[in-house]
């Protein structure tokens, strides 16, 4: 059966050669800790690179061909936003990012397709990028984080880039970078992540639906990765407070449950019974396949873990898998 993976990153090539012998790519730089793990240099942050992120194109495919994914939908590695470093840096390394995924689509036009990173603290340069890579180098969209230096999306300087992507047709995938809203009160456990990424997934959701970026672009299309996070747990004290209080009211006109499927959401959602509760609230039209390649939290053996599922039927496993992407990317 086929498969399409929409949350797949990259660490590109040019990082590892710019960085061999203590070189820099772009101000970044990589360091290696006592036990030999591979470390990216980003300003004053550390962050682990697992030992697939450095592998070749070529690595990749047979990895791949191992996992029984046909595509990759390829997502810079998202340490590598770069929006807290100056505007140009980070117009630089997403240039550099970009132009390698397009170089591997080129290469093997049936097993990759792109994602772009965008400098999202320069507005105007967000959307000369975007622009570049939808238009030039045929690119399905952008992944972005949930904030951008602490400003969520809704940000009213935020609604010109929205309005591009809406224009271009591009499919914005949401995917924390850094630190996330848990960060700041408890880093131990891996809590920042395991917690705080499905937390500001949440806040995504809620912030473009109650800031009204989805009236203003009814035609945008957004992924919210790790299954939308609490969201549709949560969704239902989200229209509660909608209905009571007057200050969330006025701000939509319907309830933010009538927005769910104005969104898509991967499966990336550890549980059976998690993935059924997504695809029964949301619907099956709006689940893809997703596998968080090639970080520890990604699934060890993603396509067999849906085909595996007894709760879904053979045409929900076939819409996760490729049938969704297919029609939503166009492949």
């Amino acid at each position: 059966m086929r498969s399409i993976d929409i949350h797949a990153h990259l660490t590109p090539q040019c990082f590892w050669r710019a960085t061999e012998n203590g070189g820099a790519w772009h101000t970044l730089r990589r360091e290696q800790d006592e036990r030999g793990q591979q470390l990216a240099v980003v300003g004053s942050n550390r962050s682990p690179l697992p030992p697939r992120a450095r592998w070749t194109p070529e690595e990749r495919l047979a990895d791949m061909d191992s996992l029984g994914v046909d595509i990759h939908v390829l997502s810079p590695y998202s340490g590598f936003y770069n929006y807290r470093l100056d505007a140009a840096v980070a117009t630089a390394t997403s240039q550099d990012s970009n132009n390698e995924i397009s170089e591997m689509i080129q290469a093997w036009p049936d097993r990759f397709a792109g994602l772009a990173t965008l400098p999202m603290q320069d507005v105007k340069a967000a959307i000369a990028e975007l622009e570049r890579v939808m238009v030039h180098l045929g690119f399905k969209g952008a992944m972005i984080g949930d904030q951008i230096n602490g400003r969520t999306l809704d940000s009213p300087e935020f609604l010109p880039f929205w309005k591009s992507a809406e224009q271009l047709g591009a499919m914005i995938l949401f995917h924390q970078g850094g630190e996330t809203v848990i960060s700041s009160r408890n880093k131990r456990y891996h809590l920042p992540n395991s917690i705080g990424n499905l937390a500001d997934r949440t806040i995504t959701f809620a912030s473009l639906v109650l800031g009204g970026v989805m009236d203003a672009c009814p035609e945008l299309k957004i992924c919210l990765s790790h299954g939308g996070g609490y969201t549709c747990y949560g969704i239902g004290r989200m229209d509660r407070a909608w209905q009571t209080r007057p200050a969330v009211q006025g701000s939509i006109g319907q309830p933010p449950s009538a927005y769910l499927q104005r969104f898509y959401y991967d499966c990336i959602v550890y549980t059976e019974s998690a993935l059924r509760y997504l695809i029964d609230t949301v619907g099956i039209e709006r689940v893809v396949f997703g596998t968080d390649w090639p970080y520890d939290m990604a699934f060890d053996w993603p396509v067999s873990w849906i085909l595996s599922l007894e709760s879904l039927t053979q045409a929900e496993k076939e819409a996760i898998l490729w049938k969704n992407l297919e029609t939503l990317l166009d492949l």
